[in-house]
């Protein structure tokens, strides 16, 4: 004689069922997102190729108000940041999960590290009134109020990628310590990696377009 314990035994068993891993399916849809991300940047990089030939003279002047050794800085903690990255997806890969995340907090601190020199950076520049719209600099060149325009536009978006990665990082740590995310299931982080990546990137044109005129 059949039970309602009996009855239920089959949709408990299929409610339990594994969630297929669609590795291929995760890395084509990454990498399409991805490459949204590089046609939104790169319409911004147009814009600052065509503005650069209009206004070469003031694009200079507005450069040599930025400060190198904070771009450079930055530049190297995100270098390192990609690198500890990298570690991690290949400490992952090879089982070793403590590793994996100790090296995930380590990118997770110099992305907070980089986002500490750009708000002081940024502060200086409103502490000396430049930024958009302020009468400092609407008393300057035409050139040195769109480069300006653009540094705080393009830099501004990159800081925003940056603090999603801190919170996909975060995400990442956490599937990885559920057991989510493992050494046979590592194409999340796989993914994250690869934005981290980009955002690294993106930097990496950002520094000498802006700080490296003058």
């Amino acid at each position: 004689m059949s039970t309602a314990h009996d009855a239920a035994a089959p949709a408990e068993s299929h409610d339990h069922e594994a969630v297929p891993y669609d590795a291929t399916g995760s890395r084509i849809g990454m990498w399409i997102f991805l490459f949204t991300e590089v046609l939104f940047f790169g319409g911004l990089f147009i814009a600052y190729a065509v503005y650069l030939t209009e206004y070469g003279r003031g694009f200079q002047l507005g450069s040599a108000e930025l400060d190198i050794a904070m771009g450079g800085l930055n530049t190297v903690i995100l270098l390192t940041s990609s690198l500890t990255m990298a570690l991690s997806i290949a400490a992952l890969q090879r089982g070793d999960i403590p590793l994996s995340q100790k090296l995930l907090n380590a990118t997770l601190l110099f992305a907070f590290a980089f986002l500490v020199v750009k708000s002081f950076e940024w502060g200086a520049k409103f502490e000396h009134h430049i930024y958009p719209g302020s009468a400092y600099l609407l008393d300057k060149t035409m050139g040195e109020v769109v480069f300006f325009g653009l540094y705080f536009s393009m830099t501004g978006l990159h800081a925003l990628h940056v603090i999603l990665g801190i919170f996909v990082i975060i995400w990442a740590k956490r599937r990885i310590a559920a057991g989510a995310v493992t050494p046979e299931r590592n194409v999340f982080l796989d993914n994250v990696g690869l934005y981290w990546h980009l955002v690294d990137l993106v930097w990496i044109f950002l520094f000498p377009l802006f700080y490296l005129l003058s």
